[in-house]
């Protein structure tokens, strides 16, 4: 079943700005699927109009069956969403945000109390319960919004940039959450500019850029479309100038650190067996950019060429 189907969406703005050229994609129900492009590109127009809280300009969207023109009612009712800014009403206790969210979808008191407590307690936000929403951090919003977002337990969840401002070992525990919640059974849709995240957390991945679509595909196979990876390496000891390695690239970037460039037709068990011929000794080893920050970088290059020489055409 289709958790979210989109066909030939466009929305232009008052100003004549076309966000959205006619997209088209799907979700599968289960599935935790990223939405990544640049600032601008048209992700939270997408999503504020599959949330209905902006006006398509034409196009189809159905959510779990639900065509948000028709039965907007109940496609809302499957729907969670954390938006990219901060919308919470920062006068409210920050159990109440919850509480009162719950309202919206006809949770009684009892059942909301419990559900307000679960994913307060999820959120690392339920010793704070009684505090203003004011009163809280930045990523501590975020986690309250995430909160607020849940406590309906929806069969949809949107994230719009859910760990923006959130320190590192929250963010982790964030990751742990969803992928727990997402293997329970809620499609997750998330836009990340943290795109180490998208590749660990998601098997499914758009990728949008002036309004269009410029890949839509499973995560492992846009990953295996790079054909180049740099890799450096810490040495135990130091190296007055670059090893030659058949069929890799190398630059020494200080005495004890090795930057190395690889493609398809190499494996690293090939570099260490050269390094070890060479009696060079490795402490470790990290990717130097993210793979999918570089496919994405090189796509949005790719459409880019596209249109200015049809421009110039």
């Amino acid at each position: 079943m289709l958790a979210l189907s989109i066909r030939n969406l466009t929305k232009t703005y008052a100003n004549g700005n076309q966000a959205l050229k006619g997209i088209d994609f799907s979700v599968d129900a289960g599935d935790f699927y990223a939405l990544l492009g640049p600032n601008g590109a048209g992700k939270t127009t997408a999503i504020g109009i599959m949330s209905s809280l902006v006006n398509k300009t034409s196009g189809q969207v159905e959510i779990f069956g639900h065509n948000i023109d028709s039965e907007l009612e109940a496609a809302k009712s499957c729907i969670g969403l954390v938006p990219q800014e901060i919308n919470l009403n920062l006068w409210e206790s920050v159990h109440n945000v919850v509480l009162n969210q719950s309202g919206y979808y006809g949770l009684g008191r009892r059942l909301a109390r419990v559900r307000a407590e679960k994913y307060l307690r999820v959120m690392r936000l339920w010793d704070r319960r009684a505090d203003q929403a004011r009163s809280l951090s930045g990523g501590m919003k975020r986690r309250l919004m995430i909160a607020r977002a849940l406590v309906h337990e929806p069969k949809l969840l949107f994230l719009d940039e859910p760990t923006a401002g959130v320190d590192i070992e929250i963010r982790r525990s964030m990751w742990d959450f969803l992928r727990e919640i997402n293997a329970a059974g809620t499609t997750i849709i998330l836009t990340t500019h943290y795109l180490e995240e998208a590749e660990s957390l998601c098997r499914h991945v758009a990728i949008i850029d002036a309004g269009l679509i410029i890949e839509d595909a499973k995560m492992s196979t846009v990953l295996r479309k790079l054909q180049r990876e740099v890799f450096v390496l810490s040495l135990a000891e130091p190296l007055s100038k670059a090893p030659k390695i058949d069929g890799f690239e190398t630059t020494l970037r200080e005495d004890c650190e090795l930057e190395v460039a690889k493609g398809p037709a190499h494996t690293l068990n090939d570099l260490f067996a050269q390094l070890d011929k060479s009696n060079i000794k490795v402490v470790s080893l990290r990717n130097k950019s993210n793979r999918l920050e570089e496919l994405f970088m090189r796509l949005v290059e790719t459409t880019k060429k596209g249109v200015d020489e049809s421009s110039a055409s």
